[in-house]
C-alpha cells in the first residue's frame, strides 16, 4: 500500500509513475487526497473538541471545589454538547478512514525508475541468457507424453480424486519432485536463509498484508465458513511472520525460505500453453523472502537474482532473465525479474521464477518496521523470489534431459533421488 503522505506530497509523480503500468490514476489519486484531507480535518476538529472538553472538566472540578456549583452546572451543559459532537466526529472519522483504506488498496505499487514501459510480456527486457539448448534426438517428446510413457505423473487420477489441474506424482516422478524440493531448500539454507514450515491457509489480514487482497480475490481458493484462504505462494505466510513487528536495525537483513504447496484458481483451459505441467491449480514451490534496510534492498535483489542463476546453472538448464515491463508486473512489485527455462521439446520459454522488490508497499500494509540508529521507526523493504517453482522446472528436466534410453537425472540431484535415470 502506498503511503498517503507520499501521495499527497508527490501527486504528479505518483500519477506519472503509475502511467508506466498503463494506468490512468489521476481520478483515484484525487479521491485519495480528498478523503485524506477530510480525515485530517475531522481528526483536527475532534482533537480540538477533546482538548476543550478536558479543559472544561478541569474547570468544573475547580468550581465544584470552590463551592460555585451553579457555574459548574452551566459548564456541564457544554460538556454534554461536546460529548454529542465527539461521538459524531468519531463516527465520521471511522467512516472516512475506512473509505480511504479501501481506495488506497486499489492503487498498485509505483514501478522503479529502471522498469521499462510496455503493455505485454513481449515488451519485457531480456537482460541475461545462459546455457546451451540441447539438440534432441528424432522422436523426442513433450513432457506430457513423457510422463505417460514412464508413468510418473497421472492427471487422470488427480481429476478423479479432485479436479483437473491437480496432478498425482508417482514412483520416480514423486521422488524427483521431493529431490528438487530438498535440493532447493538446501541451496537456500547454504546461502544463509532460515527454513520455516508455515500454514497453508492464511487469514484475511495476511492476504491483505502481502497484497493478494483485494487484487487477486477471485484467483484465491477461499473457505467462506472460516474466512481462510489457501495460499497462492509461501510468500504470504512467510512474510506475514513479521506483520506488526518492530525489529532493530542490527537485525537486518532477515532471510527466510520455505517449501509449500501453492493453490491458484487461474489455471485456465486445456491447450498448448497450459497443457501438462505448464499450468496447474496446485503445485509445489520453494520461496525465499528477505526483510531489508531500504538502503540495501536493491543490492539484495541483485543477490537474489544471482542466487537463482546459480541453481539453474547447477541444473544445467538453458535459461534467461527478463526485466518485466510496467504492464506485466505484479500489483505489489516495484521491480521484478522473471526467470524462464527453455523447453526444447515445446520450443518455448517457460517461466519458473519471479524475483521482486516490493520496497515499502507490503511493509506499510504489514506495519513491519525497524528502529534506526537514531531511534526512529522506519518501514522496512520486503523482497521475495521463487527458488524455485517446481512444475516447469520438472517439465524442463524431463524434456531437455530425455534420451532414447530414458530421462537422465541432473547430476546435482542424484544424491537426493538415489537413481540416475527414469526408464
Amino acid at each position: 500500500m502506498l503511503q498517503v503522505t507520499f501521495i499527497r506530497e508527490n501527486k504528479e509523480e505518483v500519477i506519472k509513475r503509475l502511467a508506466k503500468r498503463n494506468m490512468d490514476a489521476k481520478d483515484l489519486v484525487e479521491v485519495v487526497i480528498a478523503l485524506d484531507e477530510k480525515r485530517r480535518t475531522t481528526q483536527a476538529e475532534l482533537d480540538n473538541i477533546l482538548a476543550e472538553s478536558n479543559k472544561l472538566s478541569k474547570d468544573i472540578g475547580a468550581l465544584m471545589k470552590s463551592g460555585e456549583k451553579a457555574k459548574a452546572e452551566i459548564l456541564k451543559e457544554k460538556t454534554t454538547q461536546f460529548k454529542g459532537q465527539t461521538e459524531e466526529l468519531k463516527e465520521t472519522l471511522s467512516t472516512v478512514t475506512e473509505e480511504l483504506q479501501v481506495e488506497l488498496y486499489k492503487l498498485p505499487n509505483l514501478p522503479a525508475e529502471i522498469v521499462p514501459f510496455g503493455k505485454t510480456p513481449e515488451e519485457n527486457e531480456n537482460i541475461f541468457e545462459e546455457g546451451e539448448v540441447p539438440v534432441l534426438f528424432e522422436g523426442a517428446l513433450p513432457h506430457w507424453d513423457l510422463i505417460k510413457k514412464y508413468d510418473i505423473v497421472d492427471f487422470e487420477l488427480g481429476t478423479k480424486i479432485t479436479a483437473p489441474g491437480f496432478p498425482v506424482y508417482k514412483g520416480k516422478g514423486a521422488k524427483l519432485q521431493r529431490a528438487l524440493i530438498s535440493y532447493f531448500l538446501d541451496k537456500n539454507i547454504d546461502a544463509g536463509y532460515q527454513e520455516f514450515q508455515v500454514p497453508h491457509l492464511v487469514n484475511e489480514a495476511s492476504a491483505y498484508g502481502t497484497g493478494q487482497l483485494p487484487d487477486k480475490d477471485g484467483q484465491m481458493y477461499h473457505d467462506a465458513k472460516d474466512n481462510l484462504y489457501l495460499i497462492p505462494t509461501a510468500e504470504v505466510p512467510v512474510t506475514n511472520l513479521f506483520r506488526d513487528v518492530l525489529v532493530n536495525e542490527n537485525e537486518l537483513p532477515i532471510l527466510c525460505t520455505g517449501y509449500t504447496p501453492c493453490f491458484r484458481r487461474e489455471a485456465g483451459s486445456w491447450g498448448a500453453h497450459v497443457r501438462g505441467l505448464n499450468r496447474l491449480h496446485q503445485f509445489d514451490k520453494v520461496e525465499i523472502v528477505r526483510i531489508e534496510h531500504p538502503d540495501k534492498s536493491y543490492e539484495a535483489l541483485e543477490g537474489m537474482v544471482e542466487h537463482v542463476k546459480g541453481i539453474l546453472k547447477e541444473l544445467k538448464l538453458p535459461y534467461r532473465v527478463l526485466r518485466l515491463c510496467g504492464g506485466d508486473m505484479g500489483f505489489a512489485s516495484a521491480l521484478t525479474y522473471d526467470f524462464e527455462v527453455f523447453s526444447t521439446a515445446q520450443d518455448r520459454w517457460l517461466e519458473i521464477s519471479s524475483v521482486s522488490n516490493f520496497e515499502t508497499f507490503q511493509s506499510n500494509r504489514l506495519k513491519l518496521r525497524f528502529k534506526d540508529k537514531e531511534g526512529k521507526n522506519q518501514l522496512a523493504h520486503t523482497l521475495n523470489g521463487s527458488s524455485l517453482a517446481l512444475p516447469r522446472v520438472l517439465a524442463g528436466i524431463l524434456e531437455n534431459y530425455q534420451t532414447p534410453e530414458g530421462i537422465v537425472i541432473p547430476e546435482v540431484l542424484r544424491k537426493y533421488t538415489g537413481f540416475d535415470i527414469i526408464n
